[in-house]
């Protein structure tokens, strides 16, 4: 949703939420007669605006935690958290949150909030998303312009996908809803993954035809078809067809609108720093900042008309230490504000050098920019002058301060602090969805499905050298490399339990590198439980539980 959007607009997509239908299967049935209706809004192009716009309000309230400006309740930790968790890059530490409990320990059941949140969530952009493709096709809309029509279809139809691609991935086989449910309905059955995939991939397929091409042209934040094509370079990745993701990678590549960031830009650029630690910095994310290698960024700027609130985008409070919990810290913006630790990376990527704690090196070269002092935090100052014995001193990350939260290696890509209110909870960084690096990182994944890992090699070296790493051979050049790579680029950008079990890799890298799960995780964890709700709601169908939770 676009920051220069009037208060009008901002409103009314609020609103535009709220009265969406929602095509799950335990929704409730609303007779709405205010103005802002779906028979008196979506009758021009200005409605269907509206209508959108709530579109990129519920995509981003994956997001927000307690629900502010009616967006979407989890009640909780960050949902976004749990699909990092129970995988090979983070841990449980500092605030052990205990919605994210189940995760880290493996005790997922059909009642665990996200289980639960996740299904209503994606199920309320599908209904909304369904409810504008519906009222566009009626006779009584006034277009501004005759390719109005196909543009609100387009956002409408890639949001759709963006929810089934996390349901497919979290779920499984999972009911297609294409309409308005209504009347009430307990009679849903699961459609096999295979066909929800494909569906998905033709209504990205539709945006990537009729969403706008410039990305100069459109309002910050809005949709390209480039960020379809991005998305369907993973989706075809699901589906085994390499040279088709291949195909919708290079879309991006050759584009030519988007570049790798390799010099320095935007608010910091003669402050210390480098290119990619650039990318990360406040009002860098997007274009007019000199910023081209984002493709799709979802709007959170702080104190901002539609931007974020206190309980937007927690990653920040996910990621960052509590520093400010030693004797000798106080908050400061330097630090990234008010960090809980509620997740820690783990010791084997990203490494102890220039610490007092035990274990391995980690996964970068000494020379990769993403693991410079700009990146990563590896220096902890003692910064309150009322504590004279220790300011100005170094504190040393040790494996006490690092399994309690209070010090680790933090990444500095979720560093958020604002001077006027350091107590804030939010991380109020506009979020970078989809860039340029990870579309050369899918460009590879799908080389390597094809078996041409010097073409791989080739597309992970273009992401490497921006980083100022060596070059990797084709001979080097696996699948667990790139899992690695993708860590050093997008680590806590990326859905990391995604992209494990799209590489069929969860179980196997989960075992070598979590301790935690190592001796838990099986197959039957690929998936989450179907909701308990769910279950007991659609009483007029049989909808079998997925395989290892019927007990549980």
């Amino acid at each position: 949703m676009d920051l220069n959007m009037n208060r009008y607009i901002i409103k009314a997509a609020l609103a535009a939420v709220a009265m969406a239908s929602v095509a799950s299967c335990n929704f409730l049935e609303e007779d709405l007669k205010s103005s802002l209706a779906p028979e008196n809004t979506y009758t021009s192009s200005l409605g269907f605006e509206v209508g959108t716009a709530g579109l990129y309000s519920i995509a981003r309230s994956e997001y927000n935690t307690w629900g502010e400006n009616g967006a979407f309740i989890h009640n909780g930790a960050c949902a976004y958290e749990c699909l990092q968790i129970g995988t090979d890059i983070c841990e449980q530490n500092g605030a052990k949150d205990g919605s994210l409990t189940p995760f880290a320990n493996l005790t997922l059941n059909a009642s665990t909030q996200f289980v639960k949140t996740y299904w209503q969530w994606a199920y309320n952009l599908i209904g909304s998303a369904n409810e504008i493709l519906i009222f566009s096709e009626k006779d009584n809309v006034k277009w501004d312009k005759p390719s109005d029509k196909q543009l609100y279809q387009a956002e409408a139809r890639f949001f759709r996908a963006y929810a089934y691609r996390y349901l497919t991935y979290l779920y499984g086989d999972v009911p297609y809803v294409e309409t308005i449910q209504n009347p009430f309905v307990l009679s849903f059955t699961r459609t096999p993954k295979a066909e929800v995939l494909s569906k998905i991939i033709a209504d990205l397929e539709f945006a990537a035809e009729h969403l706008p091409v410039d990305p100069d042209g459109v309002k910050t934040g809005k949709l390209t078809c480039w960020a379809a094509y991005h998305l369907l370079s993973e989706m075809y990745l699901v589906q085994k067809d390499y040279e088709k993701a291949e195909k919708a990678a290079l879309k991006v590549i050759d584009s030519k609108y988007f570049s790798l960031m390799k010099d320095r830009f935007g608010a910091n650029a003669k402050a210390a720093g480098d290119a990619y630690s650039d990318l990360f910095i406040l009002n860098n994310q997007n274009r007019p900042s000199g910023n081209n290698e984002s493709i799709w960024v979802m709007q959170f700027e702080y104190n901002t008309v539609g931007g974020g609130t206190n309980s937007d985008d927690w990653t920040r409070r996910a990621w960052n230490p509590q520093y400010f919990n030693i004797n000798g810290f106080t908050l400061c913006e330097e630090y990234g504000g008010r960090g809980l630790a509620q997740i820690s990376p783990m010791k084997w990527w990203i490494g102890v050098k220039n610490t007092n704690a035990t274990g391995p090196d980690g996964i970068f070269e000494d020379k990769d920019m993403r693991n410079s002092e700009y990146s990563i935090k590896r220096t902890w100052i003692y910064n309150n002058p009322a504590v004279e014995s220790t300011y100005g001193k170094q504190c040393n990350i040790t494996d006490q301060t690092w399994s309690v939260g209070h010090l680790f290696p933090a990444l500095t890509k979720f560093f958020f602090g604002v001077s006027a209110n350091l107590s804030l909870t939010g991380g109020y960084k506009d979020r970078m969805k989809f860039r340029l690096a990870e579309t050369y990182l899918l460009l590879a994944e799908a080389y390597l499905g094809m078996g041409d890992t010097q073409k791989a090699a080739d597309a992970v070296n273009v992401v490497r050298r921006r980083a100022k790493a060596s070059d990797v051979t084709a001979e080097q050049m696996d699948m667990d490399f790139l899992l690695d790579e993708r860590i050093r680029e997008l680590v806590g950008e990326e859905v990391r339990r995604f992209t494990l079990v799209r590489t069929g890799k969860l179980v196997e890298r989960v075992k070598k590198y979590n301790e935690a799960q190592k001796d838990i995780i099986d197959d039957h964890f690929c998936l989450w439980p179907v909701p308990q709700n769910i279950l007991d709601s659609n009483r007029d169908a049989d909808f079998p539980q997925n395989p290892g939770y019927e007990s549980k």
